[in-house]
C-alpha cells in the first residue's frame, strides 16, 4: 500500500491576532516585546470583581474580515465561556464564541503552483481572547508566567476539511495570511505570534466519503513548518493504518528540530469545555448600515489586485501572483511601475529586490532601495545612460550604500558610452588588435559568425570597462567586419 490508496483530508484553525491598541476586554497595551506581565491589567489577571468590557475595534476588524470571504456576518454574536484549566489562564475559562459567531460560512479561493486554483470554505470566524504564556527555559525545574498576552484579540477562522495535500493547505494560510494583511486587521507576523494555525489531519481510502480519526497538530508558527508537520503526521499515520493499526484522536506539536510530531494529550471534544453565555457580556448587535459603512471601506483584496494588474499591466498570471501576494510588495510594484515600464519593473522586483530581501531576511518594508529610485534605474537603462549589466552594479551600490540612481552614475562614471565616434575608434582597435578571429569571422558560416561577434563584442565591453552600449556596438561592428570582406 501507499499514499496513492490514502487521501489526506486537511482542516486549519487559524489565529490571528488582531491589530488593535488595546485587548479585546481591557485597556492594555498589546504591544510585542515588553517585560514579562508589564502590560496585563487587573482585568486580564482575573482580579475579584473586574468586569469585561469589549474593544468595539475587534468587532470592526472581523467583520472586516467575514466581508473581505464573503461570509454571512452575525448581526448578533454572542460571546461564551470556554472553561478549562491551564496556568496561563487566569480566569480558568477563555471568552469566546461558540453558537453564534461574528462570521459564519465563506470563502477564499487558493492558487496553486500548477496555475490552477481551488475554493476552499470557512466554517466560521469567531472572536476570542488569547491565554498567557508559560515560560520553562530561564526557570530550573519550574515554569514562568508571562501574562501579557492575556486578553490580547484573536480571530480565529476555522476552515471546511476540504484541503487535500500540505501544498493546498500552506497556499490557504498564505491567502488568509494575504487578506489580513491588505485590510491591516493584523500584521501577521508568524515569529511573533501574530498568526499562527492548529492542523487537523485525518485520512481515509480513496473513494470513501466518511471521515478518519483526526490529530490535531497545535500552534504551527511558519508556512514551512505547516508543510513539514503536514507531511510527517500524514506519513505517521499513514504507517499506523497499514500496519492494521488506529489512529488515536489527540493533540499533537510538531517538533521543527526533529522533524517529527509528538502527542501532547488526548484531543478535547467541545462538551469537555462546558461552554455557556459569557454572563458579564451583553449580546452583540450590529445593523445593516454598519456592516455597509465597512464594505464600502474595503480596499482593493488581493485576488481583485492580481486581476488588476494582469489587465492594467499586461502581467501573466503568474507575475500578478507574486506582485499581489502581499500589500508592501503590491505598492512597492506600483511605485516603480509609475515610471513607465511595469515589465521591467515586474522583473526587477521579483528577482533582484524580493532576491535581495531573502538573502539579507528582511521584510518588504524595510527595502533600502525606494520605488522611485527602482524606477529611475529602470528610465536609466532604457534611455541607454547604461547598461542592465551596470544597472545591477547601480542597484547594488543603492542597497548597501544608499544615494541616488543619477548620482551614482555621475559620481562613478557609469554613464554608458554612445558616442558613435568614440565608439568607432574602439570596434577599429578591436578588430586590428584580432586578424586571425576576423579572418576566422569571414570565412565562417552563419552560426560560427554570431559566436566570432560575441568575441568581439566581449573585447569591445571589455576595452570600455563595459559602459559601451551594446545596440550602438553591434551595429558598428557588423558594418566594419563586412566591410572588411
Amino acid at each position: 500500500m501507499s499514499d496513492s490508496v490514502w487521501e489526506t483530508v486537511i482542516g486549519l484553525e487559524v489565529h490571528v491576532q488582531l491589530a488593535t491598541e488595546s485587548k479585546i476586554f481591557s485597556g492594555s497595551a498589546t504591544a510585542f516585546g515588553a517585560s514579562p506581565n508589564s502590560q496585563a491589567s487587573a482585568v486580564d489577571l482575573a482580579m475579584p470583581g473586574m468586569l469585561p468590557v469589549l474593544n468595539e475595534k475587534a468587532v470592526r476588524y472581523a467583520a472586516m474580515f467575514g466581508l473581505a470571504i464573503d461570509a454571512e456576518i452575525g448581526k448578533r454574536s454572542v460571546f461564551d465561556r470556554k472553561n478549562y484549566f491551564y496556568p496561563d489562564l487566569p480566569k480558568g475559562y477563555q471568552i469566546s464564541q461558540f453558537d453564534h459567531p461574528i462570521v459564519g460560512r465563506g470563502h477564499v479561493q487558493i492558487q496553486l503552483a500548477d496555475g490552477s486554483s481551488r475554493e476552499i470554505g470557512v466554517t466560521r470566524a469567531h472572536l476570542e481572547e488569547d491565554a498567557g504564556k508559560s515560560l520553562h527555559e530561564d526557570f530550573h525545574g519550574m515554569s514562568g508566567i508571562d501574562l501579557n498576552r492575556a486578553g490580547t484579540p484573536l480571530l480565529e477562522i476555522v476552515s471546511e476539511p476540504e484541503m487535500r495535500s500540505a501544498e493546498e493547505a500552506v497556499a490557504y494560510l498564505k491567502t488568509i495570511h494575504s487578506i489580513v494583511t491588505y485590510l491591516g486587521i493584523s500584521d501577521g507576523n508568524m515569529a511573533e505570534g501574530s498568526m499562527r494555525c492548529d492542523v487537523n489531519i485525518s485520512l481515509r481510502p480513496h473513494g470513501t466519503t466518511e471521515f478518519g480519526t483526526r490529530t490535531e497538530i497545535k500552534n504551527v508558527n511558519s508556512f514551512r513548518f505547516v508543510e513539514k508537520a503536514i507531511q510527517i503526521e500524514t506519513e505517521r499515520q499513514m504507517d499506523i493504518l497499514e500496519d492494521g493499526g488506529s489512529v488515536v484522536q489527540e493533540t499533537r506539536l510538531y517538533d521543527a528540530d526533529r522533524n517529527e510530531t509528538r502527542a501532547m494529550r488526548s484531543k478535547e471534544m467541545a462538551n469537555d469545555y462546558r461552554y455557556f453565555p459569557e454572563p458579564d457580556l451583553l449580546p452583540v448587535e450590529i445593523d445593516d448600515s454598519y456592516i455597509e459603512a465597512l464594505r464600502e471601506a474595503l480596499p482593493e483584496l488581493p485576488d481583485a489586485k492580481r486581476e488588476r494588474f494582469e489587465s492594467q499591466y499586461g502581467l501573466g498570471s503568474y507575475d500578478a501572483g507574486v506582485l499581489s501576494s502581499e500589500r508592501d510588495i503590491a505598492d512597492y510594484f506600483e511605485a516603480a511601475a509609475a515610471g513607465g515600464d511595469a515589465k521591467a519593473a515586474a522583473n526587477w522586483v521579483q528577482v533582484e529586490v524580493l532576491g535581495a530581501l531573502n538573502k539579507t531576511d528582511l521584510a518588504m518594508s524595510e527595502c533600502p532601495v525606494p520605488a522611485t529610485e527602482l524606477a529611475a534605474l529602470i528610465e536609466r537603462i532604457n534611455d541607454s545612460s547604461i547598461s542592465g549589466k551596470i544597472a545591477k552594479q547601480v542597484f547594488e551600490i543603492l542597497w548597501n550604500e544608499g544615494g541616488s540612481v543619477d548620482g551614482i552614475i555621475e559620481a562613478r562614471g557609469f554613464k554608458q558610452v554612445s558616442d558613435s565616434g568614440a565608439l568607432e575608434t574602439m570596434v577599429e582597435e578591436v578588430i586590428a588588435a584580432n586578424p586571425e578571429q576576423v579572418q576566422q569571422y569571414l570565412a565562417a558560416d552563419e552560426g560560427k559568425r554570431k559566436k566570432l561577434t560575441g568575441f568581439f563584442v566581449g573585447q569591445i565591453m571589455k576595452a570600455s570597462k563595459g559602459q559601451a552600449n551594446p545596440k550602438l556596438v553591434n551595429d558598428i561592428l557588423a558594418a566594419k567586419l563586412d566591410a572588411s570582406s
